[in-house]
């Protein structure tokens, strides 16, 4: 890391603002208790679904974004975003991939939710999800780079340069990432794929902890050439 810089950054969140705040907290701590310089947090996507309440991790993280707070966008806001346009296939994704649930944490009823189709479920979203949480979505970055580290969602297509990476690759990949084993240009701090811990590699760094199911939300910290990790259990 540049030296007048510390470095945070959150995995996959996934509703859980219990978690956020909590993590949150560690932070300051962890941060007060090093030497004085500027910190930079960098929050890896997949704010919303699975979790209880997506609406208020959306808002929470809209309250802190600015220059020392970086966004990305994880696939599971891609898909709600193509969901409000009207996209019945990412409709469907997004219901099964925990879009209820994000939903009614949105003040939809669970009755309501029930009875709609996908036309009525969007519509529903319409109506309750505030405009300025989707405008903030619309906004988040896809890859940020820092030092010796680059940032992602999901991971890059290794052999292509990190300012040629598509968005589908940064939000969704799996396959040909999570395997691969040579260098690549900066040392990848990504989410996306569950792990029960970290996953430490020598090209890359996991930190989705499953946090809406485990009650495990994960940050890794930079500081110079250290790196550690602090977690909500």
């Amino acid at each position: 890391m540049p030296d007048d810089v510390r470095v945070y950054a959150i995995g996959d969140i996934h509703g859980r603002a219990d978690l956020l705040d909590d993590l949150l907290a560690r932070i300051d701590a962890d941060h007060s208790a090093r030497a004085q310089k500027r910190r930079l947090i960098v929050v890896l996507g997949d704010l919303i679904d699975r979790g209880p309440d997506s609406a208020g991790v959306v808002e929470r993280i809209m309250g802190l974004a600015g220059p020392d707070v970086r966004v990305l966008a994880g696939n599971h806001e891609e898909l709600m975003l193509l969901t409000l346009e009207g996209d019945r296939e990412a409709a469907k994704v997004f219901a099964r991939a925990g879009g209820r649930e994000t939903i009614l944490s949105y003040g939809v009823s669970e009755e309501a939710y029930e009875r709609a189709d996908f036309s009525e479920m969007i519509d529903l979203m319409r109506a309750n999800i505030p405009p300025c949480h989707v405008d903030f979505m619309k906004g988040l970055e896809d890859l940020v780079e820092i030092g010796d580290y680059a940032f992602v969602h999901a991971g890059i297509r290794p052999g292509v340069p990190l300012d040629e990476q598509r968005p589908e690759h940064l939000r969704w990949i799996r396959a040909g990432f999570l395997d691969y084993k040579q260098p690549h240009p900066r040392m990848i701090v990504h989410g996306h794929t569950i792990t029960e811990t970290v996953d430490e590699r020598s090209n890359r760094i996991g930190i989705d902890t499953g946090a809406y199911a485990s009650g495990v939300l994960t940050a890794i910290g930079l500081d110079g050439e250290d790196r550690w990790f602090i977690a909500t259990a």
